[in-house]
């Protein structure tokens, strides 16, 4: 005696519901019937079904799998070439749907709107950190400065990038020259520093009052990949991100006088 449509399905791996639709398709029916009239599967549908199974493992349509098993003469490598090309061609379609999907991701969660090769070209070692961007997606999204943040630099042209990079980037080698020099950071020098770049973030991304740039600060101090967006880690020296830090926050106070948060910058 054979199997029944629950044994078959069991070790199978198929539903019943299936396996009713494929002998109603007249893909596959039970071979045997028992003395009471049941139906049952021969060794033989079972490897029919096994074919089956691996045109569909492949999305072979069930009337093109019907006709590769039911003519004789049919070239079933024929087949699976022609469907070797379908699958390419949509794997090649799919991916490039998901470099539309990556993209739309970058510009949504760092606001740059410019192609991976635009970006190579102006950010060079600066690169963005996907992880952080969700992160800082996630901490700051409901904070109105993050929200300018990110609708400025979406707005940014490829030339806007390219100076705003030149300019950070001079602002860094004198940032790293303090540092190398033993300056202070509560000094003169390195508070100048900060102020210049509370301004350049008040310039091209937010309004950037003392409080506003003790946040930031805090965050480089704080996440590494975040001060790697400032200071690429191959110029980076040990303990800079707390000396910005501090720079920032003696800055802050030099300003406010009392350190507290005003209005504007909440």
């Amino acid at each position: 005696m054979g199997y029944s449509v629950g044994q078959v399905a069991a070790f199978a791996g198929v539903t019943v519901r299936t396996l009713h639709h494929y002998d109603k398709a007249g893909l596959l029916s039970p071979g045997e019937r028992s003395p009471v009239g049941y139906r049952y599967y021969s060794d033989a549908d079972l490897a029919r079904l096994q074919q089956i199974l691996f045109y569909r493992e492949l999305d072979f349509p069930l009337d093109e799998i019907a006709a590769i098993l039911q003519d004789p003469e049919a070239n079933a490598l024929d087949h699976l070439r022609s469907r070797q090309r379908q699958l390419s061609e949509q794997i090649a379609r799919l991916q490039r749907l998901a470099q539309v999907a990556e993209r739309a991701i970058e510009v949504q969660q760092t606001g740059v709107s410019l192609t991976p090769e635009e970006r190579f070209e102006v950010f060079g070692e600066v690169a963005f950190d996907l992880s952080y961007a969700t992160t800082a997606q996630l901490k700051w999204s409901d904070s109105p400065g993050y929200r300018e943040a990110m609708g400025r630099a979406d707005a940014h042209t490829k030339e806007d990038w390219r100076q705003l990079m030149a300019e950070a980037a001079a602002w860094r080698n004198e940032l790293l020259a303090a540092f190398d020099d033993g300056e202070p950071a509560d000094g003169i020098r390195a508070m100048d520093l900060a102020e210049d770049h509370r301004h350049h973030l008040g310039r091209w991304f937010l309004s950037c009052g003392p409080a506003v740039h003790r946040r930031i600060a805090d965050d480089l101090l704080a996440d590494p990949r975040a001060f790697a967006l400032l200071v690429p880690p191959s110029q980076q020296r040990p303990d800079l991100a707390a000396y910005l830090c501090k720079a920032v926050h003696a800055n802050a106070s030099r300003h406010d006088g009392s350190g507290a948060e005003s209005e504007e910058d909440r």
